[in-house]
Formats: C-alpha cells, structure tokens, sequence
C-alpha cells in the first residue's frame, strides 16, 4: 500500500490553508496513494491561540468537514485530515481532533489529542491547555488496501508521541503522528521518538508535519516522514515547505519482523 504524508505550512486563513491541502491531496493521489495524511492544525495556524475559536465546527458538519470529505471521495483516497478544531463540552476551550474518512467520504473514526503541549525555553512558550479540552481514549481504524491486506490504523497527534503506553495499546500496523513540532523539540527528538514507536511497536508509522516560518512567526520543525517496523526511515522530506513524502508499505514486512523478533507477544506488565 502506498501511503502520502502530506507537510504544510499553514497560515492564518482556513480557505487559502485548504486550497493548498487540495493541491497535495491531488499530487498524492496522483502518485497512486491509497492513503494521504495531512499536518497537525493543517486548516490553521492562526496569529494567537484562541482564533480556534472562530473557526470550531460541531462534528459531523463543517466547512473543514465538508472539504475532507469531499476530496475523499473525488480523490478515491483514504484521507486523515490532520487535526481542526472541533466544539468542547467547554465554551472556553476547542477539541483537537483527527478525522479519518474514507474514499466514499464517510468519517469512520475521530481521535481527540489526549496528550497537552507544554513547553517554555525562555524564548518560546506553548500551553494548549489554555484552549484545548483533551480527549480521553485511544482510537484506531481498519483501512482495507487494494491488495487485500485490512491495516489496523492507529491514530495519535504530535505531543503523544512522547507516551509510548498509548501506542502499544492500539495494536496497529501501521501508527499515524500527524504534528507541528516546534523547531527546537523537532531538532532534538522528532526523529528519535518516530522511530522508537515504530521499533517498540513493530509498525510503520507515518508522520506530516507543519515545516517552515508562517504567517504567526512560529518555526516548526517540519522533516515529515515514514518509519518501518524495524525502525528504518522509508523516505523524509529534509527541507523547509510545503511537499509529499510517499512510501509503500508491505504487510509481509511486518510479519516478518515480528515473527523474528516476537516482542509483542513477550509483554508482562
């Protein structure tokens, strides 16, 4: 199966922010990707945290919503739809939440980031708490493939990626991590984390990211890519900007590795 991380460097504008989501959904279906995942806050990035707000969608309908699915089903591909803001049992906060749909356009699961972003280096500071109600379970979805193969996906948002237990619990081939690492956090650890979850899970694991200077001034550290089972970078996209990483993904590569190495079936605790 051919998957597409998809890396943006969205701006302040939700309409200019999905044209430009359409035209790498386009490329990568273009390429023969069965699946396409786009970024972390890929329909925004606004100039402060609350313009969330403005632009929150109850779920099931929604200009954002509306879009994904649409482009699902022109496309024929499997779309997860990085995260946009959806409506929070507060009124003072919003969901961060990843939608999967499938080539008929229906949304077949919804993931809510359970894990905040805090981070202070004396130069950046991030508290998503401030407008981000966490969600509170694990989520994951079958996607059948052309060759017959049914992926167990798993679904996860940047920050999780530092809790290693929510991924070993979602039993997954294959572990989607779409995000908007900030430059230092990505620089020290995005590719170390990446591959320690594929390596501990023995799954591929698909990453888009947010990668370049946008309109806000935030720096986001970008190097979209995807992991085999044995830890191995498939294929990264290493410069700033907008663009398609693809890889193709084999089922019998995961037998393969955990039939060498059975760690899964090795846990106790």
């Amino acid at each position: 199966m051919k998957i597409a991380a998809l890396q943006t460097v969205s701006g302040t504008t939700v309409a200019a922010n999905l044209e430009a989501a359409r035209g790498l959904l386009a490329q990568a279906a273009g390429a023969g990707a069965e699946l396409a995942v786009l970024p972390e806050y890929f329909c925004l990035m606004g100039q402060k945290d609350r313009d969330k707000f403005a632009v929150r969608e109850r779920f099931g309908s929604g200009p954002v919503q509306d879009f994904l699915a649409a482009q699902a089903r022109a496309l024929g591909l499997w779309i997860v739809g990085g995260t946009l803001p959806l409506e929070a049992d507060s009124e003072e906060h919003v969901r961060n939440t990843s939608l999967a749909y499938s080539p008929q356009g229906e949304c077949v699961a919804r993931y809510d980031k359970v894990h905040l972003f805090r981070f202070d280096n004396g130069r950046e500071q991030y508290d998503e708490s401030r407008v981000i109600e966490p969600g509170d379970a694990p989520q994951a979805f079958v996607l059948p493939s052309r060759d017959g193969h049914a992926w167990r996906v798993g679904l996860s948002v940047c920050y999780d990626l530092r809790f290693p237990e929510l991924y070993r619990g979602l039993g997954a081939d294959l572990l989607l991590v779409p995000s908007a690492f900030t430059h230092p956090t990505g620089e020290a650890h995005w590719e170390l984390l990446l591959r320690a979850r594929a390596v501990e899970n023995l799954a591929y694991v698909c990453a888009p990211a947010q990668g370049g200077r946008h309109e806000n001034g935030r720096r986001t550290w970008g190097h979209s890519m995807v992991v085999d089972p044995w830890g191995e970078v498939l294929a990264q996209r290493r410069e700033d900007g907008a663009g398609v990483v693809l890889a193709d993904l084999e089922a019998a590569r995961i037998a393969q590795v955990r039939t060498q190495l059975p760690a899964l079936e090795h846990k106790v605790l």
